[in-house]
């Protein structure tokens, strides 16, 4: 390649790396939580889902690198910045993104993973900008693609029992609902609902910086 195109290519992908402050901020801590669960050569099938900018599943990459880590989301110029990060950072153990509508069947994504194949779905920051189909759909997603004994990890801020602490969060939530009424940080309660329908449990909650929460599912054996 010559050096025009080589810096030309370089640009392309610079411009559409979207980043996301907080996603630098907490990529770390959560990086220590799946430390917890999953080993150093931990080389299963890990599948985020509403990757973002993509600057998540590119950091755990680098230090799983024995795992399949498959991005996706819906929007398209996340679509492109998550390419530009796995391109960037010349990572061949991440697939590229799939565009994914999480509130659908997964019978109906393009090209469908099969049922009981990950072993790690992963989430963080969707539930509480969106609405309440995108929980169910997340939850549906993970009872039918989890293998027995895989893990839902979600990360976010949570209510628990009808009590949502500190103000910061009530604050927070309140400014989700008046952008979207749809929108709103969610009770644990409700989640937990949604995992018994898929035979989903939940095994840990870790605290994390700036209040927000780890929470870790279980799918039954």
């Amino acid at each position: 390649m010559s050096h025009f195109f080589k810096r030309t290519f370089q640009r392309y992908f610079k411009v559409n790396m979207q980043q996301a402050a907080a996603a630098d901020r907490n990529k770390e801590a959560i990086l220590e939580v799946l430390r917890k669960y999953l080993s150093a050569d931990f080389n299963g099938y890990f599948l985020e889902i509403a990757s973002g900018t993509g600057q998540h599943v590119t950091h755990f990459a680098e230090h799983f690198k024995q795992a399949t880590f498959q991005p996706s989301d819906f929007d398209p110029l996340h679509l492109n910045s998550i390419t530009a990060y796995i391109s960037h950072h010349k990572l061949s153990n991440v697939k590229p993104p799939s565009k994914i509508d999480i509130t659908v069947p997964v019978t109906s994504w393009p090209g469908m993973i099969n049922a009981a194949t990950c072993d790690v779905i992963y989430n963080a920051n969707m539930v509480h900008i969106s609405p309440w189909e995108t929980a169910v759909g997340l939850f549906d997603a993970a009872g039918a693609l989890l293998k027995p004994d895989g893990l839902l990890i979600t990360y976010g801020p949570y209510a628990e029992d009808g009590v949502l602490e500190p103000d910061s969060n009530v604050r927070f939530d309140q400014s989700l609902k008046a952008r979207d009424p749809s929108w709103g940080i969610r009770d644990i309660k409700d989640l937990k609902v949604l995992a018994d329908k898929n035979r989903i449990q939940l095994i840990e909650k870790i605290a994390m910086p700036a209040n927000n929460k780890t929470l870790i599912w279980k799918k039954s054996s």
